[in-house]
C-alpha cells in the first residue's frame, strides 16, 4: 500500500503539492488524474524519493522510498519512457537494473517476453518508438516483481492492441492483490481500467472515491428506455409525468430519455404497467465529462474557443466492460 499524508511541495514562491491526504489500496488500480500542472508528476517523484518533500511523508508498505533495501522489489516504477541510454540496448538497460537490486538475469529475459520486446531486446534503446519505449519501462517496472507499481502515462504512444494490453496487465497485477497507481490523460481507457480515483488540481485533492460513485456523484438520476408499441409508450409517459420532477422526451423511432428516474425504477413501473420494452439502460455522463465539470476551476493552461460537448452516454452493463 502506498500512504501519502499531508504532502506538500513548494519550488520558491510556487506551491506545486498541497498536503496531499490519501491511501492506495492493494487489490485494485487506482487512478490517479489531474490537468496539466496539477502536481502529479511531482506527487509521484516524491513518492519515489526524487524528490523531497516539504511538508508531509509519503510512505511504500509503511516505509519511505528511501529506506528500502532492494527498492525495484518493493516497488516498481515508469515515471518517463525515455530515461534510458540511447546507445544502450533494452536488454542491457534492464541487466543493469537487475544487477543492481540482486534480482536473477533470467527475470530480464522473461520480462522482455512478456511486454513484446523480446526480438527487439538487442537493439538500441534510442532507435526505439514511443510505445517501444514504454513497453521498456513497463519491463523495467515488472523487473523485481514487486507488490506495488506506480506508472505515469503507461499507454503513450501505444497502439490500440497496445493499449488493451496495459489494461489487461494492470487488472490482472490488481488481481493478484498488488497496489497499483496509475496516471492517464486518456479518460476512456481509464474508465475501464481504475477501480478507484485520487483527482488532484493545483495541488490538492479533488476526489478520493470509487470509479462508480465518481460518476454516480456526477449523473442525475436518468435512463432511457424503448418501447416500442405507441400506444404503451403513450400510457408510460402518462405515469411517467405524474411524479414530481420528472421529465421526458420521447423520438419518433419509440425511445424515451427520462430524467429524475433511473433505469431500474423505469423497469418496474413498466412491468406494473404491462408496456414492453426492447431496451433499458441508465445514463450516466462519461468519465471524461465528470472529470471536466470537477477540474473546471484547477486548470492550469486554458485554450478559448472550445465547449466541451456534455452529451451523457448510457452506462455499462453488468455484462459489459465496467
Amino acid at each position: 500500500m502506498i500512504t501519502v499524508r499531508g504532502l506538500t511541495k513548494r519550488y520558491g514562491g510556487t506551491l506545486a503539492v498541497d498536503g496531499l491526504t490519501f491511501d492506495v489500496r492493494a487489490g485494485r488500480v487506482t487512478g490517479f488524474l489531474g490537468p496539466n500542472g496539477a502536481g502529479k508528476s511531482t506527487t509521484m517523484r516524491m513518492i519515489l524519493g526524487l524528490d523531497r518533500p516539504t511538508l508531509g511523508r509519503a510512505l511504500i508498505a509503511g516505509r519511505p522510498y528511501a529506506d528500502l533495501r532492494r527498492p525495484l522489489c518493493a516497488v516498481g516504477a515508469m515515471l518517463d519512457a525515455r530515461a534510458v541510454h540511447p546507445a544502450r540496448s533494452g536488454r542491457a538497460h534492464l541487466v543493469a537494473q537487475a544487477r543492481s537490486n540482486g534480482i536473477p538475469l533470467r527475470r530480464v529475459d522473461e520480462v522482455l517476453e512478456q511486454v513484446g520486446l523480446a526480438k527487439a531486446a538487442r537493439r538500441p534503446a534510442g532507435t526505439y518508438s514511443l510505445g517501444m519505449s514504454g513497453r521498456l519501462g513497463v519491463a523495467g517496472a515488472l523487473l523485481g516483481d514487486p507488490p506495488v507499481l506506480v506508472l505515469d502515462e503507461p499507454v503513450n504512444g501505444l497502439d490500440p492492441d497496445g493499449v488493451r494490453w496495459i489494461r489487461g496487465l494492470v487488472r490482472e497485477q490488481a488481481a493478484e492483490g498488488r497496489t497499483v497507481f496509475l496516471s492517464s490523460h486518456l479518460m476512456s481507457e481509464m474508465q475501464l481500467t481504475a477501480d478507484h480515483l485520487v483527482v488532484i488540481g493545483r495541488g490538492r485533492l479533488l476526489g478520493d472515491t470509487s470509479m462508480a460513485e465518481f460518476l454516480a456523484a456526477a449523473s442525475p438520476a436518468a435512463a432511457r428506455a424503448v418501447v416500442p408499441d405507441p400506444e404503451e409508450r403513450a400510457a408510460l409517459v402518462r405515469r411517467l409525468l405524474t411524479a414530481d420532477g420528472v421529465t421526458v422526451e420521447a423520438s419518433e423511432s419509440g425511445e424515451l430519455t427520462v430524467e429524475g428516474r433511473t433505469a431500474a425504477e423505469i423497469g418496474d413501473l413498466a412491468h406494473r404497467c404491462r408496456v414492453r420494452l426492447h431496451r433499458l439502460s441508465d445514463v450516466r455522463v462519461s468519465l471524461e465529462q465528470a472529470y471536466l465539470d470537477l477540474t473546471a476551476r484547477s486548470v492550469e493552461y486554458t485554450t478559448g474557443g472550445y465547449t466541451a460537448d456534455t452529451t451523457a452516454v448510457p452506462a455499462a452493463s453488468d455484462e459489459g466492460e465496467r
